[in-house]
């Protein structure tokens, strides 16, 4: 794992059994691309991808809250495996509030990554709190954790072999791909 952190912040990620994260600006570059035709277009990163799945496998609870509404980002989720999918949300925090009571998960077993004003109340909640590189600076303030990676560009899977790594799960993970 090349991303230094403090003590503290491999304490919080040692207790995390439930990730939320937001999709404009977490998993894709936070651009949208529109066509002609009204279409709507969304690149995300496989890296990103891949540390999701591997997330799940490891029996981690993933879940998807984001303001927009998109069948990209359903037709995504569906592939990756994740269950969780709240779009189209303009109240993040009461949807968070539903799925750790729905997972039985306290909000300091859960951590959220966003990057812009609509996610600052999920980010203090939860036990770990966690922007990117590219965040609006005063998301960055407030989080416990600033990515080094970009937003669409990796962040995501930097946060996932963080809290595998601090689990002691990511060696075990990585050996599962050379048998």
């Amino acid at each position: 794992m090349s991303t230094e952190v403090s003590a503290d912040i491999k304490q919080r990620a040692s207790k995390v059994k439930l990730i939320a994260f937001d999709v404009d600006g977490i998993l894709s570059d936070g651009r949208l691309i529109l066509g002609n035709k009204g279409e709507e277009f969304k690149a995300f990163y496989t890296q990103d991808g891949q540390g999701l799945v591997m997330m799940l496998k490891a029996g981690f609870e993933l879940a998807i809250i984001t303001g927009r509404s998109s069948n990209i980002v359903e037709q995504r989720m569906k592939e990756l495996g994740i269950k969780h999918v709240y779009q189209g949300i303009g109240d993040k925090l009461a949807v968070l509030e539903i799925i750790l009571e729905e997972t039985g998960f306290t909000a300091d077993q859960a951590a959220y990554m966003g990057d812009d004003l609509p996610d600052l109340p999920v980010i203090k909640r939860v036990g770990l709190g966690i922007t990117v590189a590219d965040a609006h600076e005063f998301v960055q303030q407030h989080a416990d954790l600033r990515t080094q990676r970009n937003g669409g560009r990796g962040a995501v899977r930097e946060v996932c072999d963080l809290i595998l790594d601090a689990q002691g799960l990511l060696e075990g993970i990585h050996k599962t791909y050379l048998d």
